[in-house]
């Protein structure tokens, strides 16, 4: 990697630039690393991970068992439980950064990436919290900011005057400073639901808003994850048929939620996360608090008011505090200029298992809808095809090298 300055620093990269050091980033780079590639790795934050480290809430465990979610070539340890917490999350991810020597350049937020045309380079220019600029140009670029970079707040009605705390979920930490006061979460999905529950668990008052259909599944079956299950059915059986397995275990285990005020979807659960990347809800416990009525299940919300939210069926109900549980969405639509690959949304156009490589050098991981599998298997892809190039650009080069010394030697 070499700089030079002028009125802004400008790095040539003499290899991909990867923006985004969270697991899928950290995963091509340590493909990068075995195919002996160089790169360079943007971070906007101060830390690998920052959706992991400052994001996500305190009793956060791995969804699904640990070998669905371990990165390339470097498993969990052994000690570690099926579904790890969010501390032991983090020091995996940290060891893997570690085990392959990968060096993010922290505090480094890209503000445009464009591919130019006249030098056949892509151009990345960041900027730092203390305004340095710095542009990076490389051969490829690989956008690993992945599904969840910037929180969704929706709008709603009088929530500027209702007056209590209003909190997105990646600000949640604990329902410990919740006791006793009455909130209402905003969302179904998993954050939704596991958020209701601690909130319960830790003496509050929760109320968790259900706009819309959802899936919710036990995450076990008689002692085994809901999600292997699957996965091994489906090597047999077609996924219309496992769907329907699925629902009448999940009605044996959970009884039938839409007595709950949980109505599921027309679609099946594997079925609406294949075509619309929909995720089914696990359940660690929610259903039962719901049953209980210790979690109260609320209509969509109409509108705030100073200290009340009004709901679309009329029901009024007096409330300290909200939570959102309203996901998160990509920003590549905000920096990168490009529109043939991604689409508006910051998805690729092209969907799984093909929207891993455009076109021009660029490469997309992280953005299957299929978790941390989905992002291996995709950072696996990016790495062989960036290290085939770069082995035969290599050998090129020795070749010239080689043919002008014979050159030399016949004077």
């Amino acid at each position: 990697m070499f700089s030079f300055s002028d009125t802004r620093r400008c790095v040539w990269v003499n290899g991909p630039v990867i923006v985004g050091a969270g697991p899928s980033g950290l995963a091509v780079a340590a493909g990068l690393k075995e195919h002996g590639v160089p790169f360079v790795i943007l971070e906007r934050a101060d830390c690998i991970a920052s959706l992991w480290q400052k994001c996500t809430y305190d009793r956060l465990k791995l969804h699904l068992p640990k070998q669905f979610c371990q990165l390339p070539k470097f498993p969990f340890p052994d000690h570690y439980p099926e579904y790890p917490n969010k501390k032991q999350v983090i020091e995996y991810l940290e060891s893997y950064a570690g085990h392959f020597d990968i060096n993010p350049q922290f505090n480094e937020t890209v503000e445009s990436a464009k591919y130019d045309e006249a030098f056949k380079l892509w151009r990345v220019q960041t900027v730092s919290p203390s305004g340095c600029e710095v542009e990076y140009i490389c051969q490829w670029l690989v956008v690993a900011t992945g599904e969840n970079a910037e929180r969704v707040v929706p709008e709603i009605e009088g929530l500027q005057n209702f007056g209590g705390e209003v909190i997105h979920a990646c600000d949640y930490k604990s329902g410990e400073n919740f006791r006793g006061k009455r909130v209402v979460v905003v969302g179904c999905g998993n954050s939704g639901m596991e958020v209701s529950l601690d909130l319960c668990n830790h003496d509050a008052k929760p109320s968790m808003v259900v706009r819309s259909s959802v899936h919710v599944l036990p995450r076990e079956v008689l002692g085994k994850s809901t999600f292997e299950l699957a996965m091994f059915m489906l090597k047999w059986l077609p996924l219309w048929l496992v769907d329907k397995i699925l629902l009448v275990l999940a009605w044996m285990i959970l009884g039938n939620t839409e007595k709950c005020g949980l109505k599921r979807p027309s679609v099946g659960p594997l079925e609406l996360k294949n075509t619309q990347g929909k995720t089914p809800v696990l359940d660690l416990g929610a259903i039962e608090k719901i049953k209980s009525r210790k979690i109260k299940v609320v209509p969509g919300i109409k509108k705030f008011s100073c200290g009340m939210v009004e709901f679309v069926n009329g029901e009024k109900l007096e409330i300290d505090a909200v939570v959102m549980a309203t996901g998160y969405r990509s920003n590549v639509p905000y920096w990168l200029q490009e529109s043939e690959f991604f689409s508006r949304n910051g998805f690729p156009k092209a969907p799984f298992p093909n929207g891993w490589k455009g076109k021009e050098g660029l490469y997309a991981v992280g953005f299957t809808r299929r978790g941390l599998s989905g992002a291996s298997a995709d950072a696996l892809k990016i790495a062989q095809d960036i290290g085939k190039v770069w082995k035969e650009d290599l050998n090129q080069k020795k070749q010239k090298v080689s043919t002008h010394r014979r050159c030399i030697s016949t004077f």
